[in-house]
C-alpha cells in the first residue's frame, strides 16, 4: 500500500488532529483539530514531516505519488472555496508555511499569496473589486518568493520600497497607490531577472513546488539547526507543510490581521494579549515591518496609545475572537497563542498552539489553571519547564539606584540587563565568546539573528510589537527585550544609535528593562528578585510528588545560604581544594607539599587546621541538622605549586629553605598528565596526614556546631578517584582513626558516614566490593564522563558541537548524561553497591546534578539524590518532580 504524505482540513473534513503532531507537525495538527470543532478556518493540507523525511533521503527531491496526492489537496481547497488555482478570472491563492512538531517562531520559511502572476493579479483585481489589494498582494509576493525560495537578497526589495516611498513623500506602505505598487512590481521583476539571471516563475504549479521545496529546506538552514541546537530538537523530526487557501487582511479598513494570545504571556495574568494591524498581512505583525495597535481597549489605555485597539475599531468581530479564545483555551487547556486574519468584517482562526511564555508567566498560568480547575496540580507542574525557571533567577534594576533614561520602547520580554552595544548578531556572538555583556541593537530581528540573540545578554529594536520575531524568541530564551523603540534612529552600518540628539555608538554600555521598556545610558544597579508567590506555590506541589532529595554544591557559607532559601535539602559536594587556594593560606599549603618528609608536612599542616576547622564550622552553621558531603583533597599537588619567582620567595621565608631547593622539589612534582595522576586517594595512600587532618577538622567543626546550635550536622566524608575497595579500605580507617579520637577528647559523639566519589570506571564495575568499604557512592559525573569517553572536559569545545550536529552525541555529554555510555555504568554501579550494602546511600554531584534530562535518568536507576550549583537548586526540584510523575504513568 502507497504511504499517505498528504492531509486535508477545512470545509467539514479533518483528515487529523491535535494527537498527530508528529507526524502533521504543531500548525497541522491544530489546524485540522479547529477546523474539526467548527471554528472558521480556511480550507487547506498538509504534507506530513514523513514526506520531509523522505525528501532528504531521495536528495531533496519530490516522488510522483506525492504529485498526485497535492493536486487532489488543490481539488479539496478549489471546492470548498469555489476558486480554481491559475484561473485568470477568479484565482485561488494560497499561503505555504512550514510546520514543526515544536514551535520553532520564525525560524523556518513561509510563502504567502502563492498562485499570483501577470494575469492573475488582473483576475483577483476584478473578483475582489480592489486594484490596490491586488497590486499590493502581488509585490509581496515577488518579495517574499524571490527571499524564501529564490534566496535573493531581501534587502534590493526594501531599498526599492523605501526609494520609492522617499520619491513620492510617503512615510507608510498604505499611502501607495494601485499605480504605485503596479510599478513596484515592475521594478521587482527586473531585481529578479537581473540577480535570478531569469524571469520571475509565472507558472502557479511551479510556483507551489518551489515553495513546499523551499520550507522543506529551510528544515535544514542554519538558522534553524542553531534553534534546535539551543533547545535540544531532534534534527530527524523534519517539518510538515501546511497549503491553505489565502484570506486577506489587506482588504481595507474591514480587514486587519493579528496575534492573540489568551493569556498575558510575560507576566501570566488571565487577560487577552495581542496586537493587530488594520489592512494588512500577517508577516507585517510578526516580522515587526510595522508596529501594530493593541487589541484591547484596556492594554491601549494603560499604554498610553492613540491608534484605536481592535476592541474600538472592529468591536463586532473582537467579541467573536474573544469567544474563540475561551473556547480555544477551555479545550486544550493551557494558554494559546493564536494567529488571524479578517477579511472584511469576517473571522478567520490561521493557527494556534501552546503560546510560549516567561518562567513567571508559566508559574502563574500553571497554578491559576490548577486552582481554576481546569488543570490538576500534577499537570501544573509538567507544564513549566524546569530549565525556564532559571529565568526567575535573572536580576531586576534597583529601584534606588540612579538612571539615565534615553527613550522608553514596548517591554516585550522581563529582566533587567546591561552590557555593551553591538549592531550585528556576529559580533555578539564573538564579544560573548571573549566574555564581554552584551546589548544587540537591531532596527528589527529577523531569524538569521537567532545566535546573536542567544549570546547577547539583552535585546533592544526600533521596529516591531509585543508579539513580534524579536519580543518571542527573547522571551523564550529568557533573554530581557526592548521592542518597538520608535525613536531610536539606528544605522547598523556606521554602528551608532540616535536619539533625542544623543548618539550611542559600538562598545558604549547600554541598560534595559523589560518590564518597563526603558532603555537608560550605562549600567544600572541591579538587585536580585524574591521567590515567593506562585512559585512557592508550585515548588511545594512539586516537593510534595518529588522522590529524589535535592542537594547543592556548596563549598562556601554564601553558597550554602542561596542553597537553603532554594530549598536544597543538604550539600552533595563540598569541595575542599578550593579552601585551600585562599590567599591568606596558600604559603602554609605549598609548604606542606614541598616539605621533604612527613615531619614537614605535619607541621605546615597544624598551620591549616584551625583555617579548616573554621571553614567547615561556617559551613555546618548553614547546614545545621542537614547531611553535609566533604570531598577530600582532590586534584593534583601541582596546581598548588609556586610559579612566580616572589611566590618561591614567600614560601622560602615561610620555612627556611632556599629558593633553589624549592624550586628542584617542584620540578621532581611536576607531571605530564595530572588529571590521572597523584591526585583523589593517591595522595591519601602516600600522604595519610593530609586526609587525617582535614578528618579531624571536619569531627572538630562539627562537634562545635552541635554543642553551639543543639543540631548536628551530618558529615558524609568522600573519598575522591577510589578505584579499588583497598584504597577506600586504608583511607576510611584514616578517617575513623581521626573521628575516634577527637570524640575521645571532646566527650561526645555524632553520626557520620564514609564513601566515596564513584569516577572511574574500575570503581562502577568493581562496586559491589568497594561497597563492603563504602556506606555511600556519588557519582562524580564530571570525572565519570571524561574517564568514560576518554575526552578531556576543557578541551572538548574544540569539537563537540561538531559531534552534536553530526549525531555522535545527542547533546553535550557534559551538559546531559551519556545515558547509554555513562549512565550504564552509574546503573551498574547502584545494582552492585545495592546487593552487596542494601542501604547504600547514592546520589549524583557531578554538573549533570542540574540537568534535568540527567534527573530523568537518575529517578528512573533509583538514585537517593542529585545535587546541583545553587542557582539550579529549584530546576532539580521540579525536574525531579516531574520525573517522578513520569515514572508513575
Amino acid at each position: 500500500m502507497t504511504q499517505r504524505y498528504v492531509y486535508r482540513f477545512g470545509g467539514g473534513v479533518s483528515d487529523g488532529g491535535k494527537g498527530d503532531r508528529n507526524l502533521l507537525g504543531g500548525k497541522g495538527a491544530n489546524l485540522a483539530e479547529m477546523a474539526s470543532i467548527d471554528l472558521p478556518v480556511p480550507p487547506g493540507f498538509t504534507i506530513s514531516t514523513a514526506m520531509c523525511t523522505r525528501y532528504y533521503e531521495e536528495g531533496e527531491s519530490f516522488p510522483d505519488s506525492l504529485r498526485a496526492e497535492v493536486a487532489e489537496g488543490l481539488a479539496h481547497i478549489e471546492a470548498v472555496t469555489g476558486k480554481r488555482f491559475g484561473d485568470a478570472a477568479d484565482p485561488l491563492l494560497v499561503s505555504v508555511r512550514s510546520g514543526a512538531r515544536v514551535s520553532m517562531p520564525g525560524m523556518m520559511d513561509t510563502v504567502l499569496n502563492l498562485g499570483l502572476n501577470d494575469e492573475t493579479v488582473a483576475g483577483l483585481a476584478a473578483a475582489s473589486g480592489d486594484e490596490r489589494f491586488a497590486w499590493d498582494s502581488y509585490r509581496r509576493f515577488v518579495q517574499m518568493y524571490s527571499d524564501v525560495v529564490l534566496e535573493l537578497d531581501h534587502g534590493a526589495f526594501e531599498e526599492a520600497l523605501e526609494i520609492a516611498k522617499e520619491d513620492r513623500g510617503y512615510t507608510l506602505d498604505t499611502e501607495l497607490s494601485a499605480a504605485d505598487w503596479q510599478a513596484l512590481v515592475a521594478e521587482y521583476k527586473q531585481i529578479v531577472e537581473k540577480e535570478w539571471g531569469k524571469p520571475f516563475p509565472q507558472d502557479v504549479h511551479d510556483q507551489l513546488w518551489g515553495a513546499v521545496g523551499a520550507v522543506f529546506g529551510s528544515w535544514q538552514s542554519e538558522r534553524a539547526k542553531v534553534y534546535r541546537r539551543l533547545n535540544n530538537i531532534s534534527g530527524d523530526w523534519g517539518t510538515a507543510v501546511n497549503v491553505q487557501a489565502m484570506v486577506f487582511g489587506n482588504m481595507g479598513d474591514t480587514s486587519a490581521t493579528g496575534v492573540a494570545f489568551t493569556r498575558d504571556p510575560a507576566k501570566g495574568d488571565r487577560a487577552y494579549y495581542g496586537e493587530f494591524l488594520i489592512n494588512a498581512q500577517g508577516e507585517d505583525v510578526v516580522a515587526g515591518i510595522r508596529t501594530p495597535q493593541y487589541l484591547t481597549k484596556a492594554a491601549r489605555e494603560e499604554a498610553g496609545a492613540k491608534p484605536l485597539s481592535m476592541e474600538e475599531a472592529l468591536p463586532e468581530v473582537y467579541v467573536e475572537l474573544a469567544a474563540v479564545f475561551d473556547r480555544l483555551e477551555t479545550h486544550y487547556r493551557d494558554m494559546q497563542d493564536i494567529e488571524f486574519t479578517v477579511e472584511r468584517g469576517k473571522l478567520w482562526m490561521l493557527q494556534t498552539r501552546s503560546g510560549k511564555r516567561t518562567a513567571k508567566a508559566a508559574l502563574k498560568i500553571a497554578v491559576d489553571m490548577a486552582d481554576e480547575g481546569l488543570i490538576s496540580r500534577e499537570e501544573a507542574i509538567t507544564r513549566v519547564d524546569p530549565q525556564a525557571l532559571d529565568q526567575l533567577l535573572h536580576p531586576t534594576l534597583d529601584p534606588d539606584a540612579p538612571r539615565d533614561v534615553l527613550t522608553k520602547g514596548l517591554p516585550a520580554s522581563p529582566g533587567a540587563a546591561s552590557g555593551f552595544v553591538v549592531f550585528d548578531a556576529d559580533a555578539a556572538e564573538r564579544a560573548a565568546a571573549d566574555g564581554k555583556a552584551v546589548i544587540l541593537v537591531r532596527t528589527e530581528t529577523s531569524p538569521e539573528d537567532i545566535h546573536g540573540m542567544h549570546a547577547a545578554k539583552g535585546i533592544l529594536t526600533a521596529r516591531g510589537g509585543m508579539t513580534s520575531h524579536a519580543a518571542v524568541v527573547a522571551r523564550g530564551m529568557g533573554r530581557p527585550c526592548v521592542s518597538g523603540a520608535g525613536s531610536l534612529s539606528i544605522s547598523a552600518k556606521d554602528k551608532v544609535m540616535r536619539v533625542a540628539g544623543r548618539e550611542i555608538r559600538e562598545g558604549d554600555m547600554l541598560t534595559i528593562d523589560g518590564a518597563t521598556g526603558e532603555v537608560m545610558v550605562g549600567e544600572v544597579a541591579t538587585i536580585m528578585p524574591e521567590l515567593a508567590g506562585d512559585f512557592g506555590t508550585l515548588m511545594a506541589w512539586a516537593d510534595d510528588v518529588r522522590r529524589l532529595r535535592v542537594r547543592a554544591n556548596a563549598e562556601t557559607p554564601a553558597d550554602c545560604r542561596v542553597a537553603r532559601e532554594f530549598g536544597a535539602e543538604g550539600v552533595g559536594l563540598c569541595r575542599t581544594e578550593h579552601m585551600f587556594f585562599d590567599a591568606a593560606r596558600i604559603t602554609a599549603v605549598r609548604q606542606m607539599i614541598l616539605a621533604e618528609d612527613e615531619g614537614g608536612r605535619r607541621a605546615a599542616l597544624a598551620k591549616l587546621l584551625p583555617e579548616q576547622r573554621a571553614d567547615f564550622t561556617a559551613i555546618f552553621e548553614v547546614m545545621a541538622g542537614l547531611p553535609v558531603t566533604v570531598r577530600l583533597l582532590d586534584p593534583p599537588l601541582h596546581e598548588f605549586l609556586p610559579h612566580e619567582e616572589n611566590e618561591f620567595a614567600e614560601v622560602a621565608a615561610a620555612t627556611g629553605i632556599a629558593i633553589e631547593q624549592l624550586k628542584r622539589r617542584a620540578a621532581e612534582l611536576h607531571e605530564f598528565n595530572p588529571m590521572l595522576g597523584h591526585r583523589g586517594c593517591r595522595l591519601g595512600v602516600t600522604y595519610p596526614e593530609i586526609y587525617e587532618t582535614q578528618a579531624r577538622a571536619i569531627f572538630e567543626a562539627a562537634i562545635d556546631v552541635a554543642e553551639k546550635s543543639g543540631e548536628a550536622p551530618i558529615p558524609e566524608v568522600m573519598i575522591p578517584l577510589v578505584g579499588t575497595r583497598r584504597e577506600l579500605e586504608l583511607m576510611k580507617a584514616v578517617v575513623d582513626t581521626a573521628a575516634q579520637a577527637v570524640f575521645a577528647e571532646r566527650g561526645r559523639t555524632i553520626e557520620y558516614l564514609v564513601g566515596t566519589m564513584i569516577e572511574l570506571p574500575r570503581a562502577a564495575l568493581r562496586a559491589g566490593e568497594i561497597a563492603e568499604a563504602g556506606e555511600f557512592f556519588s557519582f562524580g559525573t564530571n570525572d565519570l564522563t571524561q574517564t568514560t569517553l576518554g575526552v578531556s572536559r576543557d578541551d572538548a569545545s574544540r569539537f563537540l558541537s561538531a559531534y552534536v550536529e553530526k549525531g555522535i552525541y545527542a547533546r553535550d555529554p557534559f551538559v546531559s548524561l551519556d545515558v547509554e555510555g555513562v549512565g550504564e555504568l552509574v546503573e551498574i554501579a547502584a545494582e552492585r553497591g545495592r546487593k552487596t550494602r542494601p542501604d547504600i546511600k547514592l546520589g549524583i554531584c557531578g554538573e549533570h546534578g542540574g540537568d534535568p534530562a540527567s534527573i530523568a535518568f537518575c529517578e528512573r536507576v533509583g538514585l537517593d539524590y542529585v545535587s546541583a550549583s545553587p542557582y539550579r537548586v529549584p530546576i532539580a526540584r521540579l525536574a525531579a518532580a516531574q520525573a517522578a510523575l513520569q515514572a508513575r504513568s
